[in-house]
């Protein structure tokens, strides 16, 4: 008998951590409900992991309607190795409810979704190779011409943005003739024979202006950029299937007599032409005042709701070689929530508003553009106008989500 006992505590020992650990699992039912009149298209959901209270560290999750698994993605957005959002997208009817069933895991899954997002930064090497990372920092923060598409890029299947690594942190477009990804096989410049086959191209020459929606500095009379500042990083925080995060980290930025430490993040989802944007403070602001908007496109009509919305639709050449490349129709547009508006201004280079959100820790708005070259998208100022009236009242109307 004894001898028993020692042989099964003697295989006992010897198994590995994990297959003593036992599974973990928690199932949770929410309801996402429209009130709006018109339906939702790819709304995206998005849970904090820990208001699910599942009692043990997430490492995996499923969402289901009805037997029906649906593309998800947990994501960590704090680097501490643990999932802080879930985070997928839905159709919901106008004055409809959905409900869903989520699973959490203790376990890891190694489960995979098609993607409807991609992401990348390239770094340039000696041999003039680009080679992929998911971060990088620089003291004084400069590594525009390291980087091989000068930042990281992210697409969805209608539009691409990039995002420069240098003081003007500006947005920069890629617009598409067709639906598609483009930026892995063209990393945002296409060759010949890819123009040739009907890629999309860099559509803006933003120069120093705020391009799409970049955040800027406001020095009384026109946009500044994000100097000086003692530490700049730019990060690739997800990457699907669902939707891509990218951070752009401003450290001890001495502006208007105080030193913030700013993380500009913007998320792209499937299925979106638009971008989220968040401007994150580690400390509450005091009175400083910032600007957002759009480019003044050369020639440009704009147009403005005077509540927070900015519009503009121009025509000019996307880069300095004007031979080999033609001009590029695009419009753009920036909605800010009217909280954070302090005043409509505009300078030589951008349409904008004022921005500030005295005693808070961030700043939200959205950005969006179309490129006249897209098959699928608008062909005239006018459409273009009346569709970011209609995306500003879609913003004003997010679904609800109750976990029941």
């Amino acid at each position: 008998m004894k001898k028993s006992i020692k042989i099964a505590l003697a295989i006992v020992c010897c198994l590995p951590l994990n297959a003593l650990a036992q599974k973990a699992e928690k199932s949770i039912s929410i309801e996402v409900e429209n009130a709006w009149s018109k339906a939702k298209e790819n709304e995206p959901v998005v849970l904090k992991i820990k208001d699910l209270n599942a009692g043990f560290t997430v490492k995996s999750a499923t969402v289901w309607v009805g037997n029906r698994e649906i593309p998800s993605q947990l994501d960590d957005l704090n680097g501490d190795r643990k999932a802080d959002e879930l985070a997928f997208v839905i159709d919901v009817p106008a004055k409809g409810k959905r409900t869903f069933k989520i699973t959490l895991s203790s376990e890891k899954s190694t489960k995979t979704y098609p993607s409807k997002v991609y992401a990348e930064m390239l770094v340039s090497d000696k041999k003039g190779q680009h080679v992929p990372i998911s971060s990088v920092s620089v003291p004084g923060g400069i590594l525009y011409n390291q980087l091989h598409h000068h930042g990281p890029a992210f697409e969805s299947e209608l539009v691409a943005y990039r995002i420069y690594f240098d003081k003007k942190q500006t947005v920069d477009l890629y617009g598409k003739f067709n639906k598609g990804f483009e930026i892995k096989e063209s990393q945002f410049y296409p060759t010949d024979a890819q123009l040739a086959k009907g890629f999309g191209d860099d559509v803006l020459r933003v120069n120093a202006s705020c391009g799409l929606g970049t955040f800027k500095g406001w020095d009384g009379k026109k946009a500044t950029h994000i100097d000086p500042v003692s530490n700049r990083t730019e990060s690739i925080l997800a990457y699907g299937p669902v939707r891509t995060v990218v951070d752009v980290i401003a450290n001890d930025w001495q502006y208007q007599g105080s030193e913030l430490n700013m993380t500009t993040r913007y998320i792209l989802y499937a299925g979106h032409r638009d971008a989220e944007v968040k401007i994150l403070f580690d400390e509450p602001l005091k009175k400083e005042i910032f600007c957002t908007g759009v480019q003044n496109i050369k020639g440009s009509e704009s147009f403005s709701d005077h509540k927070g919305l900015v519009a503009c639709w121009g025509t000019d050449w996307p880069v300095n070689d004007t031979i080999k490349y033609a001009k590029e129709t695009v419009g753009l547009a920036t909605c800010i929530p009217q909280k954070y508006v302090k005043a409509e201004v505009k300078d030589n280079d951008n349409y904008l508003y004022t921005v500030g959100a005295d005693g808070k820790k961030s700043i939200d708005y959205n950005i969006v553009f179309t490129s006249m070259k897209e098959t699928f998208g608008y062909k005239t100022k006018e459409a273009w106008f009346a569709y970011i009236q209609e995306w500003k009242k879609e913003l004003e109307h997010p679904c609800t989500i109750r976990i029941k």
